[in-house]
């Protein structure tokens, strides 16, 4: 039953639909939005930038459906590990969910990162004198907040999560509200000539980048299956606050994007020395309600963003748990806090990789780090989970389904083509960075380290292949055959 409670000393179901709704949105919006307006526009060329919140809701719409059955079915803590790890250890034992940790521990914390460098970007609204050492300890001294916040128990921090949830909504629907005072529809809706000529190889370049900027906004919409085994009734309510969080977000994203647009002449978004290119939303505020208003709101923002940093390290420090308690990954995290039930060590080293991100960010540009986080997590977690879908509807027909994806396999095939567009245009749209090439240098690793980690614990490639079945809500004993 999708309902029933851990293993005594695990986690405790005590997380229901608002909540998990609340703690996906939190880390979805953030301050994501805000700082990614000015680099849609700037990879679009014009206002015609909508396109990219459009075309990234699509693909996580699509995407969320394959989460929303695999979380329902196997509602445990650390999300695709679990569902990774039930696919394909047939053919190659724990690889594949080993692969997903080892690059979840590098992903999740450079999401969070983003967050961080997004937060110290808004500050200099405020305090324009901030110097680069300043904001560095600032940013620094935000993460160790959240670490400091969330050394604690799951039902102080979905009531810190539901207030932090609140406020981030009062932030973007006053900025969406502002831009609607003083909406231009000739600023919004003027396009330059040739904006949707799709014959050009430009536009697809363009529509590469802002897809994958439209994902990165998108982010969070899986952190509550990160978290199945602290969901309640997590077989309806996952992928319902999975599909929630998302139309919710939607909605709000094209209302800010227009919004924004209407009101900020768009060449100003593109200029790295304009307020609009750093602080848009504040920019809006400053030309609808005055330095005031904006102030207020900046301040607004600053909070939500210390919201999704909040949110993602929450449920991204569960990953490596359920792993190591299954003997999946270094034996060392899964280990909980004695008194408040945490993953201790998952969540101090995702803590410490999320100020090195940070740091990374602040000394390159915002759109290095989102290249590198998004092409990390595209092979091991997105194109694999979508393959693990179809391959468990084949080998375990009989798996509890509280929720089939809808219209199987066409969601599946599109968050495929999707994904592999964003992997397949990352260098092309990052010049000189090399983000792919970093990724699979990552991936190198990763299998190295498994490697090692395999003799260790003699298992597949260096002990007997393994099979298994689940014996618990989202935890699964591995049989030797």
């Amino acid at each position: 039953m999708s309902g029933s409670p851990p293993p005594p000393g695990g986690f405790v179901r005590r997380v229901g639909l608002f909540q998990a709704t609340a703690i996906n949105m939190s880390q979805m919006c953030g301050i994501g939005p805000f700082v990614t307006i000015p680099l849609m526009v700037t990879a679009f060329g014009g206002p015609q930038a909508v396109i990219g919140f459009v075309a990234g809701a699509v693909l996580a719409l699509c995407d969320g459906l394959v989460w929303a059955e695999l979380g329902a079915s196997m509602p445990g803590s650390g999300g695709s590990y679990v569902y990774l790890r039930q696919a394909f250890r047939y053919r190659t034992g724990r690889l594949m969910p080993f692969l997903f940790v080892w690059t979840a521990m590098l992903f999740i914390p450079l999401i969070m990162s983003t967050g961080v460098v997004g937060f110290v970007q808004y500050l200099g609204y405020l305090a324009p004198g901030l110097g680069r050492t300043a904001g560095d300890l600032i940013g620094l001294g935000v993460i160790a907040l959240v670490v400091l916040l969330l050394w604690r128990g799951i039902e102080h921090i979905a009531r810190i999560t539901a207030v932090m949830w609140a406020v981030m909504i009062a932030s973007v629907l006053l900025v969406i509200v502002a831009a609607a005072t003083h909406f231009s529809p000739h600023m919004a809706f003027t396009y330059s000539a040739g904006a949707f000529n799709v014959m050009s190889h430009h536009y697809w370049l363009g529509f590469a980048a802002g897809l994958t900027i439209g994902i990165y906004d998108y982010l969070g919409y899986n952190t509550t299956a990160y978290m199945g085994a602290e969901i309640k009734d997590p077989g309806r309510t996952l992928p319902r606050s999975i599909l929630l969080s998302i139309l919710g977000i939607m909605a709000i994203y094209l209302l800010l994007q227009i919004g924004t647009l209407g009101v900020v002449d768009w060449h100003r978004m593109t200029d790295p020395h304009d307020i609009a290119a750093t602080s848009v939303a504040s920019a809006v505020l400053e030309e609808t309600w005055g330095k005031g208003a904006a102030d207020t709101v900046t301040v607004l923002i600053l909070v939500t963003a210390f919201a999704s940093v909040f949110a993602g390290l929450l449920g991204g420090s569960r990953v490596p748990y359920d792993a190591a308690r299954d003997r999946v990954f270094f034996r060392p995290y899964a280990k909980l806090h004695p008194r408040h039930q945490f993953p201790v060590l998952g969540l101090a080293t995702m803590g410490v990789i999320t100020a090195v991100g940070f740091l990374i960010g602040r000394h390159t540009d915002l759109a290095t780090l989102i290249q590198l986080l998004t092409t990390v997590m595209v092979i091991v977690q997105a194109l694999a989970q979508i393959i693990a879908l179809t391959v468990l509807r084949r080998r375990r027909p009989e798996l509890p389904r509280p929720y089939r994806m809808w219209l199987y396999p066409l969601p599946s095939v599109v968050a495929f083509a999707g994904w592999c567009v964003i992997y397949g245009y990352a260098d092309r749209n990052s010049p000189g960075r090399r983000p792919i090439e970093w990724s699979l240098a990552w991936l190198a690793l990763g299998c190295v380290a498994f490697l090692v980690w395999a003799r260790r614990e003699r298992v597949w490639p260096f002990g007997p292949k393994e099979t298994g079945e689940e014996v618990g809500a989202g935890r699964n004993a591995l049989e030797v055959s």
